[in-house]
C-alpha cells in the first residue's frame, strides 16, 4: 500500500512514519509513505502558497494551484491515482470501521491544510472526501495525517508481531477493550484478577468480554447504544452492572 501526503511540512510526516509499527511496516515493504510540498509547485520567487481571504477576515487561505499541482505530481508518481482525502475538522469523524475500509485501498493521497484552510474550489474539485480525527482544531493536518497513517499501517498484514493484537483492539467489535495486566502478580498491594491466573480459557474469555462490555457501558454508552447484544453479552453486561452498583451504592 502507498500513502502520499501533500504537506508544507514533509519532514514531520515522513519522520512520524519512520518509527514504531509504521516504520517496521515500511521496512518490510508492507507500506510506503511519500510526501509532496506545495511550495515546490509555486511559480514566484517567494514560493507563495497562501493569500488573504476574499471578503476579509483574519488569517490566510491556501492557494488552489500549488495544491493542485502537488496532487497531480503525487498521482503521476504511482500506478493509480488513489483516493484523495482532505484532513479537516469539517470532515466525517474517523472511526475504526473507516480505517479498516481505507486499509483495503491500494493507494491513498492525504492533503494537509494550514492557516484558515484550503481554497474551496480546490476542495470541491480535487478532494474525494474529508476526514476529521475529532471535534477540535489543530494548527494543520499533519498530525491528523500521522494518526491516519498509523491507524492504517498497523492493519497491514505482517506489521504487528501478533495478528491477533489488531483483532482485539478497542472498537473492533464495537466495544472498548478490556483491562490488561502483566508481571508482577502484585503491584502496590494490588493483585491481578485471579481468573487471569487460572488457566481456564473459557472463564478468561468470559471475564474479558464482561469487562469490555462494562467499560463501554461506563465510558462510552453511545457505542453500546448502537449494538444489538446477543443473549450472552446481555447477561454479562447485566452481571457487570449489578456488581458495579453493589460496589458503588
Amino acid at each position: 500500500m502507498r500513502i502520499d501526503v501533500v504537506t508544507l511540512f514533509p519532514e514531520f510526516v515522513l519522520g512520524a512514519a519512520q518509527v514504531g509499527v509504521v516504520g517496521r511496516a515500511q521496512e518490510r515493504r508492507l507500506l510506503e509513505v511519500a510526501a509532496w510540498n506545495p511550495r515546490d509547485y509555486t511559480s514566484d520567487k517567494h514560493r507563495t502558497v497562501d493569500d488573504r481571504p476574499f471578503g476579509g477576515g483574519p488569517g490566510m487561505v491556501m492557494l488552489a494551484e500549488p495544491l493542485r499541482q502537488a496532487v497531480r505530481a503525487a498521482q503521476a508518481a504511482g500506478t493509480a491515482p488513489g483516493r484523495v482525502i482532505g484532513l479537516s475538522p469539517q470532515g466525517e469523524r474517523l472511526t475504526q470501521r473507516k480505517v479498516r475500509a481505507l486499509a483495503e485501498q491500494a493507494r491513498l493521497l492525504l492533503v494537509c491544510g494550514r492557516y484558515e484552510g484550503l481554497d474551496e474550489r480546490f476542495v470541491a474539485n480535487e478532494i474525494d472526501e474529508e476526514l476529521s480525527i475529532g471535534d477540535y482544531v489543530l494548527s494543520g493536518g499533519e498530525l491528523a495525517a500521522a494518526v491516519l497513517i498509523d491507524a492504517i499501517g498497523r492493519l497491514r498484514e505482517g506489521a504487528l508481531g501478533n495478528a491477533q493484537s489488531a483483532a482485539q483492539d478497542s472498537f473492533e467489535d464495537g466495544l472498548l477493550d478490556c483491562p490488561h495486566y502483566t508481571r508482577p502478580e502484585r503491584d502496590g498491594g494490588e493483585a491481578v484478577p485471579a481468573v487471569l491466573l487460572s488457566g481456564d480459557h473459557a472463564a478468561i474469555r468470559r471475564w474479558r468480554l464482561k469487562q469490555s462490555l462494562g467499560r463501554t457501558w461506563q465510558r462510552r454508552p453511545d457505542l453500546l447504544a448502537r449494538l444489538e447484544l446477543d443473549k450472552e453479552r446481555r447477561a454479562l453486561l447485566d452481571e457487570y452492572i449489578t456488581e458495579w452498583r453493589h460496589q458503588n451504592p
